[in-house]
């Protein structure tokens, strides 16, 4: 995919991998830095796909303090690509409609995605961009454990009814898309990822990727060994 030809804004929600904040799941085995450093892994292999993906906009929804985070030089380094504002809202619903509602000052259709699927390479964001784009609808990704991995929007008003959407169930998938429905749009549905949430989540993810999660993973197995 050659240039930002892509008439879309990809919106990465993050935040900071922090020790003992950030994918405490992990522990154990992880100790918090490890889980940490892994999750920075996780975000920076997010960030450099969403900047090979030939979007014409990026931007990321960033919560908490990126001086104290694992790895924080280089995701300054990584974030300087990107327009950086500040989650707003009291609750996960509320902090993704105001995401959407912020990146779509742009003018163009929003996909978002999280910090939690370094597996979703430049084509596969690219591909769901033009998916948004060409087609007009909305795109979800559903996750392998009932969530959702990306979500797409033509306009972002349908985003303010995620507040009502319970978040991390195993239906909030489902429940996004009945959202949508209501909404009046057609879904185009995207392929189905595991987010990693605990560590047999990483070594299924490690096994479809390269990058830095990748090879993290494989040193702390062999570590382990």
């Amino acid at each position: 995919m050659s240039g930002f030809d892509i008439a879309a804004t990809l919106l990465v929600v993050a935040k900071a991998p922090i020790a003992g904040f950030a994918k405490t799941r992990l522990t154990p085995p992880l100790s918090p830095a490890e889980a940490a450093s892994l999750a920075a892994d996780a975000l920076l292999d997010t960030l450099a796909a969403v900047r090979l993906s030939g979007v014409r906009y990026a931007v990321v929804a960033w919560t908490g303090d990126l001086d104290r985070a694992e790895q924080a030089e280089d995701l300054a380094v990584a974030l300087r690509d990107f327009a950086v504002i500040p989650q707003r809202g009291n609750d996960f619903g509320q902090r993704l409609a105001n995401a959407h509602a912020d990146a779509a000052r742009f003018g163009l259709p929003v996909l978002q995605i999280g910090m939690d699927t370094p597996q979703a390479g430049p084509e596969l964001l690219g591909a769901a961009a033009r998916l948004l784009v060409d087609t007009g609808d909305s795109v979800l990704g559903f996750a392998a454990d009932g969530g959702w991995w990306a979500l797409g929007l033509p306009d972002p008003r349908p985003a303010r009814l995620l507040t009502e959407v319970p978040m991390s169930t195993d239906r909030t998938g489902e429940h996004t898309r009945n959202m949508l429905h209501r909404c009046e749009y057609r879904v185009r549905e995207l392929p189905i990822l595991t987010d990693v949430d605990y560590y047999h989540d990483a070594l299924a993810v490690a096994a479809e990727c390269t990058g830095r999660f990748a090879r993290t993973v494989g040193d702390l197995e062999r570590v382990s060994q």
